[in-house]
């Protein structure tokens, strides 16, 4: 059976990356298959959790030099169809993505256009949608363009903000609501469009 072959890239505890790992074993993502987790630096919880799958992992620092070759040359080896960028907290080159030539998601933690592009990451995002007083957050699962969260929406899913919420706390259900959910649903859409495709060039 064809499916899409799929990099993870990530540059924390890989909360996002297991819940991909989840939906596979559930047969929830059953138009791709993760056939590589890049992690962007040494240590960190993703690595463990691609460890514990028996996924193939590629630690590529960010902070050094030829780094976005590194990362080309493990797509093209691994013959990835499809990359997500799941709490990766760099910013991926347009020539890399013109290179790569094939799909690139990532997932952000608001509902784009509110709190996104540039700075916008991590707890920052939560924090100013608690500053802006906002009822109702969310995420969003968008294709990576050379604009910081630019790319085109594939899926949105809301979350209520709610009285006494920190930034920590609204990031937890943001996760638990709508992360965690939206992600493996929003990689089989475009993973069946990648097998669809496959199929038809046969």
């Amino acid at each position: 059976m064809l499916t899409a072959r799929i990099a993870v890239v990530a540059s924390g505890g890989g909360t996002n990356l297991q819940a991909l790992i989840d939906a596979q074993g559930r047969g929830e993502l059953k138009s791709g298959s993760i056939a590589l987790v890049i992690a962007d630096k040494a240590g960190i919880g993703a690595i463990q959790r691609s460890e514990k799958a028996g996924i193939p992992c590629a630690v590529i620092v960010r902070r050094e030099p030829a780094f976005e070759e590194k990362v080309l040359a493990a797509l093209m080896e691994y013959q990835i169809d499809l990359v997500v960028l799941a709490g990766f907290l760099g910013i991926l080159s347009g020539d890399l993505l013109r290179r790569f030539g094939k799909p690139v998601i990532n997932i952000h933690p608001a509902l784009i256009p509110s709190f996104c592009g540039k700075g916008f990451y991590g707890l920052r995002v939560h924090q100013a949608a608690l500053d802006y007083g906002v009822k109702v957050t969310g995420a969003t699962v968008h294709y990576a363009s050379e604009i910081v969260d630019g790319g085109q929406i594939i899926a949105q899913k809301a979350v209520d903000v709610l009285p006494g919420d920190t930034p920590e706390i609204l990031q937890r259900r943001v996760m638990e609501q709508a992360e965690w959910v939206l992600l493996p649903q929003a990689v089989e859409t475009v993973s069946a469009q990648i097998v669809k495709e496959k199929e038809n060039a046969l």
